[in-house]
Parts: C-alpha cells; sequence; structure tokens
C-alpha cells in the first residue's frame, strides 16, 4: 500500500468515527445537551478572547502604540 492510499483509508476511517460519534451524542439526551453547553461556552468565552488576542497583535503589528 502506498502512502498516499493509507492516508485516504486514514481519512476515511477518521471522518466515519467522527460521524459516528456524532450521530451517538445527538441520539442521547445527556451528550447532546453537554455538547450544547460545550459550544455555547466556547462561542461566549474562547471565541471572543481569542478575537480579541488577535486585534490586539494585529494594532500592536501596525505600530501602532497601545492604548
Amino acid at each position: 500500500m502506498t502512502d498516499e492510499r493509507a492516508e485516504q483509508v486514514a481519512t476515511v476511517l477518521v471522518t466515519a468515527a467522527a460521524l459516528g460519534v456524532a450521530v451517538y451524542v445527538m441520539k442521547t439526551p445527556a451528550m447532546r445537551r453537554m455538547a450544547w453547553r460545550l459550544a455555547v461556552t466556547a462561542l461566549t468565552g474562547a471565541l471572543p478572547a481569542w478575537f480579541e488576542r488577535e486585534v490586539r497583535d494585529a494594532w500592536r503589528e501596525s505600530g501602532h502604540r497601545t492604548i
């Protein structure tokens, strides 16, 4: 088996596993609630913090002073 073919097989297997987990999580109410809470936490906590850091770094790299 060539490396390219091995990578294709691995990609298919990982995708199938991810879809299987997604189906399981969506069918199980407790897991679905936990996934929803994690998604909300990521969107309201980590995403704004990442965006702020990116804007601050871009401002600094543009040569402007930090306020």
